[in-house]
């Protein structure tokens, strides 16, 4: 499925930023070339958090087994252009699920780890997904059930499989259906497709009034996306990389899965656990680059100072502001503008980031002579200034039948839901706050949620700055007569009504009874004054 225009694909290709090559036919380049080099490497500590052992594979074996998973999709009828579900962690049977699914011509919606049955099952529906592919398990939180339940619910669902050896019953376990199925075939998917690269790969999501909405984008769109720290980290031939975020988004397919496709180097796969396990796995594999949220950033520039590593500090609508920060190596940081774009730029020397300037945005920054992969720009809404963007990592147009995220002008330009703060031609702060917390605006559903536990009289959300999340979710009780509240029997409850993860409260305050305002409404920060973070929590 194509969704750009001719028009857009002409001047992009005559621009030699798009191609014809697609996210997997790079690993099958890479075969060609180095066969023997190490290309996907699980975390050693990968048992601890999902299941199966660690794996790692060669882009021999890569490439192999991409072609046999791709050849069991199309063996069971997906065709390309058909969406597939993907929900799972940062392991090499997920990327590799991936990239057969790409080398099959099917589009991949990867869903964030936090979302659960509500958000999955009004995912699958909008895209009109056929498949749902997910993990056993994430460390406590069993993944393949919430799928399993997800498709009871959407009958349009032909198949769930799981990866790992735990799955519930329900769900088919992947590997062994692709060892036993998965016989070489002449050609699958869009091999012979001149424009293969032009068609979507992705739906992922972004947050809009209606709820989420798809973002679609094609081969060509993350390519364009991941050259930009590709060139500004100056990333060599069979890099080392280490890539703690999950493969649902800008940051981690564009700034981990592309860059480590362009280096045809080693990707090391991490599950964020402690600041000190990020460092040592970046040491133990002599990493040249590095993803860390952008509050971690300092920390492992300094704990790695004198390894020659590019440290890339990921700042999203979400984070908290940069602090001023002397850089002690090569030190990026990664402005990432939700799913329709992202920005990377060298610091240097300077304690802080460079201004987001609006206009063009060249790769690597400071070169006008390098191509130009983006272009920032403003539009007015009735009541706030809102971002618009043009270039070649930037899609152009919404999924059929699902919630506008974005409108497209006569001249090309894309008009996005985020909003942006401008001064002096700068962009000095981008839109919401909350990380994988909700959005304020949810708050008074959360307070019906929370309070129809029993033993709960009335209950108020609030959230709370956080130096690393930029914002946790936390609330207020205020316990029946004669009653107290079993922390445990709550998050037990709050499974129970299936909560997505957003959802659940970092911690839980009991009081005698909740701070209002002059209107009645609850004082939420009052509530966010009054607690305490650095004391023993509650966590779910």
């Amino acid at each position: 499925m194509i969704l750009c225009s001719d028009a857009i694909i002409s001047h992009y290709t005559t621009s030699g930023v798009w191609g014809t090559v697609t996210l997997d036919a790079l690993v099958k380049r890479a075969a060609q070339t180095h066969p023997d080099q190490m290309a996907l490497v699980d975390a050693p500590d990968r048992a601890q958090w999902t299941g199966g052992k660690p794996r790692a594979v060669t882009f021999r074996e890569a490439e192999d087994e991409i072609t046999r998973i791709a050849t069991f999709f199309a063996a069971v009828g997906l065709e390309p252009d058909r969406v597939i579900g993907i929900q799972a962690p940062n392991t090499v049977d997920t990327l590799l699920t991936m990239l057969g699914a790409w080398r099959a011509g099917l589009i991949v919606s990867p869903f964030p780890l936090h979302w659960r049955h509500r958000e999955i099952l009004k995912a699958l529906s909008t895209v009109g997904a056929k498949a749902f592919i997910t993990a056993d398990r994430v460390e406590a939180r069993f993944l393949g059930e919430d799928a399993r339940d997800a498709a009871a619910d959407y009958f349009s669902l032909k198949f769930v499989f799981g990866l790992g050896s735990s799955v519930p019953e329900g769900v088919l376990e992947l590997s062994p259906l692709v060892k036993e199925y998965g016989d070489a075939m002449d050609e699958v998917g869009r091999a012979v497709d001149k424009n293969a690269a032009n068609h979507i790969a992705t739906l992922t999501w972004v947050q809009t009034k209606e709820g989420p909405a798809p973002v679609p984008r094609s081969h060509n769109h993350w390519i364009s996306a991941g050259l930009m720290p590709f060139l500004e980290a100056r990333l060599k031939s069979h890099s080392s990389l280490v890539v703690p975020f999950v493969m649902c988004g800008m940051t981690g397919i564009g700034a981990g899965l592309v860059p480590w496709l362009l280096s045809e180097g080693t990707l090391h796969l991490h599950h964020p656990i402690a600041l000190h396990s990020m460092t040592d796995h970046a040491r133990t594999v002599d990493a040249d680059y590095i993803l860390a949220p952008g509050a971690l950033a300092p920390h492992l520039d300094e704990a790695m100072q004198g390894w020659d590593t590019a440290v890339l500090a990921v700042w999203s609508p979400t984070s908290t502001k940069p602090a001023p920060y002397v850089t002690r190596s090569t030190f990026i940081d990664l402005h990432v503008l939700e799913e329709f774009g992202f920005v990377a730029k060298l610091r240097g020397t300077h304690a802080l980031p460079h201004n987001l300037e609006l206009g063009a945005v060249h790769a690597p920054s400071g070169n006008s002579l390098g191509p130009k992969l983006l272009d920032l720009d403003r539009h007015d809404d009735t009541n706030q200034t809102l971002l618009a963007l043009e270039g070649a990592m930037v899609p152009t147009a919404c999924w059929p039948d699902a919630a506008p995220c974005m409108t497209t002008t006569d001249d090309g330009a894309v008009r996005t839901t985020l909003p942006v703060t401008i001064t002096d031609g700068a962009i000095t702060n981008v839109g919401r706050t909350g990380t994988i917390a909700p959005d304020s605006s949810e708050l008074p559903h959360l307070d019906i949620i929370y309070s129809a536990f029993s033993g709960v009289s009335e209950a108020a959300a609030f959230l709370v700055e956080d130096d690393i999340l930029g914002a946790r979710l936390m609330v207020a009780v205020v316990p029946s007569e004669g009653a107290t509240v079993d922390v445990d029997a709550f998050y037990a409850y709050l499974d129970a009504e299936r909560v997505s993860l957003a959802m659940l409260p970092h911690r839980i305050l009991s009081l005698r009874s909740l701070p209002r305002l002059d209107t009645g409404d609850v004082d939420r920060e009052k509530l966010a004054r009054r607690s305490q973070p650095r004391e023993k929590t509650a966590v779910a």
